[in-house]
């Protein structure tokens, strides 16, 4: 977080207090909403809320704040457990897990990355995920018994999902060392 802040969900509300001393630093609420998960990273706090936003708070002020579509049914029926997740280890890229869809955001500013759908007869169950070597690979259990095992498992990273000869977009910002633009004449 920022400086020595550590963000904590405390009843209906994201906090953050000082490392040191524990003094409160910032307060964030949302009326008749409960945060139900949340991912601390340098200099963010990322929250999910019982309505199916995701908020990255610093000083008690929202930076960003994105929906998720068709989620609030489900969780409130399941949790949050395992729906925001990190793509890489500088926390520049969030993945967002749920049932029917991943969706990355840049961290920086909240911009979505990349989708990527369940396929069909199948749905992503975020709680069973891992990272590994840069890689989250996720569970993505079928109804469908004559699928091969290796069909329920996807592997995605900052980029999008992780294929064989793939050539994805790149994820810096606008203006950041990444791609040249040519100088105005």
């Amino acid at each position: 977080m920022d400086g020595d802040s550590v963000p904590y969900v405390a009843g209906r509300a994201v906090r953050a207090r000082d490392a040191d001393s524990g003094r409160a630093h910032w307060t964030y609420t949302r009326p008749g909403r409960r945060p139900l998960a949340l991912l601390p990273a340098r200099g963010h706090a990322l929250a999910l809320w019982s309505d199916g936003l995701v908020t990255d708070t610093a000083r008690g002020a929202v930076r960003w704040h994105r929906a998720v579509p068709a989620s609030a049914p489900w969780l409130a029926a399941r949790g949050g457990a395992g729906v925001l997740r990190l793509l890489d280890p500088a926390a520049r890229m969030l993945a967002v897990v749920t049932p029917h869809r991943v969706a990355a955001y840049r961290v920086a500013d909240g911009d979505l990355r990349w989708t990527l759908p369940a396929r069909e007869g199948c749905a992503f169950d975020p709680a069973r995920s891992v990272r590994r070597h840069g890689v989250l690979l996720l569970a993505q259990p079928c109804r469908a018994g004559a699928t091969p095992w290796t069909a329920q498992l996807v592997a995605v990273d900052d980029l999008g999902r992780v294929t064989p000869r793939r050539t994805p977009l790149g994820n810096e910002l606008p203006g950041s060392a990444g791609k040249p633009v040519a100088r105005p004449r």
